[in-house]
């Protein structure tokens, strides 16, 4: 039988009491179905607003007990496939984003998801890009809201958490309790109005413990980059940690200096916004892979 959540069971915050919808063992692929990170009360264009459900804001589906996952241990999250559902959403103006003070309401926004593009309008069609919003496992002590991204992972609104990324983040607590929600169609960085093309659908990982290692997580690998990222009260403050962490990263991975880690991250590498508009601010820093080649850098 296949490993399968469905969206009906879901977490608002992520935390070490929270009790697992489903157990795996190391290796395992497991399917998460999720809720849009609006909770579906969007229907239309028309939707009233005033009478959303802020409480139902940001669902996240689990969480997963990975069986043998303990503190101190790293768990790796393959992203396999993302799929969306047909239609997508958006809100936008007073008190939400950063464009806020140009609004004195709310607005919501419905879009078709077709021919692999979420259509804006009739003459922009941007092209689908699946992508993870809200995905991390129970932090260490007390409750984090599932809106919020910090060392746990959480509402890190990543655009690179997509198909073929490999993400690693820290184990807090026995089993890790990985959960999965804000699946989106597309997502500039920044995710400057406060939402990307909300959407429900499917997100299939494999999950796997990794014991002794250590690595600046939350981290990202894909085909063409190592990613360190971070989330602060600033985004500045997040860039600095972002690159402390490819700091770290280079010098553990690559034996570099730590003068040649930061000479090579001022030549080579790129800082990038995450999003803007969480509690707590989050950006990355890519490292390119072709350049480290012959570091034989693997884990």
């Amino acid at each position: 039988m296949p490993n399968v959540i469905n969206s009906g069971k879901f977490v608002m915050t992520m935390d070490r009491e929270n009790k697992p919808a489903l157990k795996v063992k190391s290796g395992e692929c497991v399917t998460f179905i999720t809720n849009d990170a609006l909770g579906g009360q969007i229907k239309s264009a028309d939707t009233s607003i005033e009478t959303l459900d802020w409480n139902a804001v940001n669902p996240a589906t689990g969480p997963l007990y990975i069986e043998d996952a303990m503190p101190g241990d790293l768990l790796k999250i393959e992203i396999l496939e993302i799929k969306t559902a047909e239609k997508c959403s958006m809100i936008t103006g007073k008190d939400i984003g950063v464009c806020a003070g140009f609004f004195d309401r709310i607005l919501a926004r419905v879009m078709p998801i077709e021919n692999g593009c979420v259509n804006f309008s009739e003459t922009i069609k941007i092209p689908l890009a699946p992508m993870i919003g809200v995905i991390g496992v129970a932090p260490d002590s007390g409750r984090v809201n599932c809106g919020t991204p910090g060392d746990h992972g959480g509402n890190m609104d990543c655009k690179e958490v997509r198909e073929g990324a490999v993400l690693y983040l820290k184990v807090f607590v026995e089993g890790a309790l990985l959960a999965i929600g804000d699946l989106h169609g597309a997502m500039g960085d920044g995710e400057v109005s406060g939402c990307g093309a909300e959407v429900p659908g499917e997100a299939v990982v494999r999950v796997s413990v990794i014991k002794g290692k250590n690595l600046p997580a939350p981290f990202i690998s894909n085909e063409k980059s190592f990613m360190t990222i971070a989330s602060k009260e600033t985004i500045g403050e997040a860039i600095d940690a972002a690159c402390l962490m490819g700091v770290d990263f280079l010098m553990g991975e690559a034996k570099m200096t730590r003068e040649e880690a930061v000479s090579f991250i001022s030549l080579a590498c790129d800082v990038r916004v995450c999003q803007i508009v969480d509690p707590l601010k989050t950006a990355r820093l890519e490292i390119p892979k072709e350049l480290l080649v012959k570091h034989a850098i693997h884990f």
